[in-house]
């Protein structure tokens, strides 16, 4: 059964064509720049590599430049031969713990939560949208990054100002890279042979979470109402004092949106350092730029702090903590700094595994901790592709 993968952005679109249940990637490819002059889109297909420059105004028709190339390709016959279609959507609020055939009244919904995702919604019910057009027949399954934290007790997810705020507006923690962390999750009990696992999962790429997963289930996580949340980013704050926003509309004049941007695309690495990519803030470190050294100590400090909350938080049965996504798949040097600051829970690192993994390496995956560290950590790469395929096949089967 061939299974079609979606990502749609505000002005992209990312697909991967999944033959299920063998779960066998045939093609993927993203198209960028939608609506402007210079889009341009990507296939990638038998480890070729093509890019084609071409406008494209709309997800209308950037859907028809993708189902078309997967007919040019050979790799369907037909585009009845798609069975299903799964659509990543950021925010499901509190109706959605799983993912779910999209209806009419789902697709309200989504339109609805676009107040909690006013960044990615528009894209994504622009994608669905699109996608419905061009396969009529197709199961369309939307899978939502906050569904896998909707098991967090009430005591972890309530912010402490008033209830009218939860009730009346829906002010909460919802979390995200909730397909990941649910993938990973998946993934650990299967390596250590066990039903349910305690986990701390660390998803670190340019956005960037850490969930404490109890007995299998998202006990707690860093980001919040918004992915603003919890930890230091490539570009975004993560958790700082409030009132520095009205400070600083006092102070400097600028207005909120204003504030608002500048904490999620002008903060974190890039804010302190000038670099967003990890690789280019330890490159920086490597030629003295002091700023890169403090960015990442900053950086490092704030996993290390939520690590070890989430290890009292688990009583401290931890079965394993886990690396994944861009920055810990790859960064030997940011994963050696990391464990460092774990010594005193009694983690220890194994210098030589550590710097052999690596997504571009021969080894993408293991134990780079010593035999004598309480507790393992894992470099596992996370596939939140494989995890929508997985939930919309699941759908066709029904």
């Amino acid at each position: 059964m061939k299974i079609l993968c979606v990502n749609a952005g505000s002005s992209s679109l990312k697909f991967q064509l999944y033959e299920m249940p063998e779960e066998i990637s045939i093609i993927s490819g993203y198209v960028e720049k939608i609506g402007a002059k210079d889009s341009f889109y990507t296939i990638k297909h038998e480890g070729e590599k093509v890019e084609t420059k071409v406008p494209i105004k709309d997800h209308t028709e950037a859907v028809k430049i993708m189902l078309d190339e997967l007919i040019n390709y050979g790799v369907v016959k037909d585009l009845s031969e798609i069975r299903g279609v799964g659509h990543r959507v950021l925010h499901g609020g509190e109706k959605y713990s799983d993912s779910v055939v999209i209806t009419k009244e789902v697709l309200r919904d989504i339109k609805n939560l676009t107040k909690l995702g006013p960044l990615h919604h528009p894209g994504n019910i622009a994608g669905i949208k699109a996608m419905q057009a061009a396969l009529p027949d197709a199961v369309q399954v939307a899978v939502f990054d906050t569904a896998f934290h909707q098991t967090i007790p009430k005591t972890q997810y309530m912010y402490p100002v008033p209830m009218e705020w939860y009730k009346k507006y829906g002010v909460r923690k919802y979390g995200f890279h909730g397909t990941s962390h649910k993938y990973i999750t998946q993934l650990m009990a299967q390596k250590l042979g066990k039903e349910k696992v305690n986990l701390i999962i660390c998803h670190v790429g340019s956005g960037a979470s850490i969930t404490a997963v109890k007995d299998s289930e998202s006990y707690d996580t860093t980001m919040g109402l918004t992915p603003l949340d919890g930890l230091m980013m490539g570009t975004r704050s993560g958790s700082i004092d409030p009132s520095i926003i009205k400070y600083m509309i006092d102070e400097s004049g600028m207005k909120y949106d204003e504030i608002d941007e500048a904490l999620n695309k002008k903060s974190g690495l890039l804010g302190i350092c000038g670099f967003n990519d990890n690789r280019d803030v330890e490159q920086a470190i490597r030629n003295g730029d002091e700023d890169a050294r403090l960015a990442l100590d900053m950086y490092v400090d704030r996993i290390d702090r939520y690590i070890a909350e989430y290890y009292i938080e688990l009583g401290g049965k931890v079965d394993a903590i886990v690396f994944t996504a861009g920055v810990l798949e790859n960064g030997a040097e940011t994963r050696e700094s990391i464990i460092e600051g774990l010594e005193p829970l009694g983690i220890k690192i194994n210098h030589e595994v550590n710097n052999a993994i690596a997504s571009f390496k021969e080894i993408t995956s293991g134990i780079i901790t010593a035999e004598d560290s309480t507790v393992p950590v894992y470099v596992e790469p996370t596939n939140e592709e494989v995890m929508i395929t997985r939930d919309a096949y699941r759908f066709c089967e029904k």
